[in-house]
């Protein structure tokens, strides 16, 4: 089946190195380094809703969550560690709270004002769920306000806020249990002044908005729906359409052929970007439909449908779309050998290729000026790095920053206007990310001598790796790359499924 051929690469792929042109380290700028650091625990982190997800303002502020040093019983995050929301600005990180009565906050996305969508624990339980209880919150101008909920739920969570102070998230609306959504049946909402809007649904008892991007218009949400209350026998839940909502309409965007799609960005132009499964709903399966479905990203433009492809293979992603219409995220090449970054624009699809002797890579941000930011992996998945990718030509952004760094730059997530990038990285004796990776903010080195600036090597291309040697054999190496691919496709496909904050039992 295609979706075996998916799960488990070839060997081959692993051997592969991508033919790329020549880097422009030697010539790019170089960049500042600034540790966000944590909160008192081991580990910072990003929004919780996946790529799509402005951290890092134009105004170069930055927000995410990170761990205290109060140990957590529950365990919601690995290390078990308390996290909340945080702000940093200026060099100082702040803690942003949690509403009374509540342990845990996080922070989703931040605006340009600096205002901060997220959520905060209640200290109440989900009777529907049996999972901790949280509502949306708005920080704004040091104030942490309480969005409330749709109709008589329990739960909601804001996504993103817009700059003209919209806040837009989803809500549970009552405290009936719903086959087809663990918390109950969800609606998307806007919020504004105190007032939350229900946007309703395509029919089904379920929906949910998309993630923020560049969409800085009120009047406009993405997201997915339900059409119906019916199970399909390939997906076990029933026909999931994404939308765009204008001014009080909510449209059906149709599929390509498949019965699942999601929307994951909108822009200011009104255009949509999304997934959707393919005809047949190939390789899906009733027991976990949202990892599996063989899908390609689409572009929905006032009433028209386009397949944005792939590289070769039959799956792909389109993590962001900005308000020019280019989308980037990454594809599988042809029989599953390899997944690359990828760029669709003006009608195509671009390989964007890999730092070299790297194998893997992904795209997970887009800016105005064209640059993108993501990941690379080597043929193994022993190293990892954060990725610059100008003028289409991919950069490890390690060989970018001074020698002697205390991060190893792993992930890029988001490059604001102005050339900044948020992303993780790993402190000294790290090897895991979600253990103890660090947050970090990169900012271009203006002419001169730039405090934090010194010491660069703009032609070092540093290839620090994390505690896998590479030394593996072909058989574990091919077990090692279908594990990984697995554990990312949950990640990727997150916008849909609202992580859930389990009790420990």
């Amino acid at each position: 089946m295609k979706s075996t051929r998916m799960a488990c690469i070839t060997t081959t792929a692993l051997f592969v190195v991508l033919a790329t042109p020549v880097q422009l380290s030697a010539q790019h700028a170089r960049y500042k380094l600034i540790d966000i650091g944590t909160l008192g625990g081991p580990a910072s982190y990003q929004s919780g809703f996946g790529n799509g997800e402005h951290l890092l303002s134009e105004r170069g502020i930055a927000a995410g969550y990170a761990d205290t040093s109060t140990p957590d019983p529950n365990c919601i995050q690995p290390d078990c560690f308390v996290s909340h929301g945080f702000k940093w600005d200026k060099g100082t990180i702040r803690d942003l709270g949690v509403l009374p009565g509540g342990i845990y906050s996080g922070a989703n996305e931040i605006n340009t004002h600096g205002w901060i969508a997220g959520f905060s624990e209640l200290g109440e339980v989900d009777p529907v769920s049996g999972t901790l209880a949280g509502h949306g919150v708005l920080w704004k101008k040091g104030e942490m306000l309480d969005l409330g909920t749709l109709g008589t739920g329990v739960d909601s969570n804001a996504i993103y806020v817009t700059n003209g102070g919209e806040a837009i998230g989803f809500s549970t609306v009552d405290t009936v249990p719903d086959p087809f959504f663990f918390l109950g049946s969800v609606h998307p909402f806007i919020w504004k002044n105190g007032v939350m809007r229900d946007l309703g649904t395509l029919g089904g008892p379920d929906a949910g908005p998309a993630n923020g991007c560049d969409l800085q218009r009120g009047d406009l949400v993405a997201g997915w729906s339900f059409t119906d209350s019916t199970p399909n026998s390939a997906t076990g839940v029933p026909t999931q359409h994404a939308f765009l909502w204008e001014n009080g309409t909510m449209v059906n965007i149709p599929t390509l052929g498949g019965t699942y799609a999601y929307g994951q960005c909108a822009n200011n132009r009104g255009q949509v970007v999304g997934q959707s499964s393919l005809v047949g709903d190939v390789g899906c399966d009733p027991a976990d439909p949202f990892n599996n479905c063989l899908q390609h990203p689409f572009l929905w433009d006032h009433g028209t449908l386009t397949d944005l492809g792939s590289l070769g293979g039959d799956y792909s992603i389109a993590s962001w779309l900005n308000n020019a219409g280019e989308a980037v995220g990454f594809s599988f090449t042809l029989n599953y050998e390899l997944f690359h970054a990828a760029l669709w624009k003006d009608g195509s699809i671009r390989d964007l290729g890999a730092p070299a002797d790297d194998c893997f890579s992904l795209a997970a941000a887009i800016n105005a000026r064209h640059q993108i930011v993501g990941r690379s992996f080597s043929c193994d998945f022993s190293i990892l790095r954060a990725v610059l990718w100008d003028e289409e030509v991919p950069i490890d952004l390690n060989s970018l920053i001074p020698k002697k760094s205390s991060l190893q730059l792993v992930e890029a997530v988001d490059i604001n206007d102005r050339g900044e990038i948020f992303g993780r990285g790993l402190p000294a004796g790290c090897d895991n990310e979600d253990l103890c990776g660090h947050d970090f903010v990169l900012v271009p080195c203006g002419s001169g001598n730039t405090p934090g600036c010194d010491g660069n090597s703009a032609n070092d291309a540093r290839s620090g790796s994390t505690a896998m040697t590479g030394s593996a054999s072909a058989a574990q190496r091919s077990k090692l790359t279908a594990a990984f691919v697995a554990k990312l496709r949950t990640r990727l496909n997150q916008p849909h499924r609202f992580p859930s904050r389990k009790l420990s039992k």
